[in-house]
């Protein structure tokens, strides 16, 4: 029997259109048990740079904090944090040169807290790279009710002080936008 390997997005192509490279400072919010993007990023910044796993459930963190240990990569620094709170991320204003929100919006329902709060973490000109799923009929995801539409999403960023710099579909069920802070 033939099994369908499902592909939601390119992790690589994500992280290309972001141009990361060494010494800086990225964190990846909403990281999860894997941190899919913390981990090839933190090779990108190598060990001069800072790459922030960050998540609100601790045992996701623990889990990335003994993968980066086992992988050498002291550059990976795990942070417990409610995003939907402002300053509730224990990172420094303005100190971060790009960070990544991927497949996080959807599941709460402060979406304009959590951008408001990647707004403060990043420095003048940094850029935040949202990926969530687009208004397409899908088998996988969430309810039609919880995507968030893209105009909507722009709109928000606008106003919270953020520049659209690119729209690009990310996949065959989520949409990426690219946002640089003003």
């Amino acid at each position: 029997m033939e099994v369908k390997k499902t592909i939601l997005f390119d992790i690589d192509k994500i992280i290309n259109k972001m141009a990361i490279g060494e010494r800086q400072r990225v964190a990846e919010l909403g990281c999860g048990n894997f941190g899919f993007f913390t981990f090839p990023i933190a090779k990108l910044v190598g060990k001069n740079g800072v790459v922030f796993a960050v998540d609100i459930i601790k045992n996701y963190l623990e889990e990335i904090k003994k993968r980066a240990e086992e992988e050498n990569l002291s550059q990976i620094k795990t942070v417990w944090a409610n995003l939907e709170v402002f300053k509730g991320t224990k990172i420094e204003s303005n100190s971060l040169d790009a960070a990544f929100l991927v497949n996080v919006l959807h599941q709460s329902n402060k979406r304009v807290d959590i951008i408001r709060e990647a707004y403060r973490l990043l420095r003048t000109k940094g850029r935040l790279i949202i990926i969530d799923w687009s208004a397409v009929d899908s088998p996988l995801g969430p309810s039609p009710e919880r995507k968030i539409k893209l105009e909507s999403l722009k709109s928000a960023a606008v106003k919270l002080g953020f520049e659209v710099e690119e729209e690009f579909s990310a996949g065959p069920y989520h949409y990426g936008l690219i946002l640089t802070k003003l």
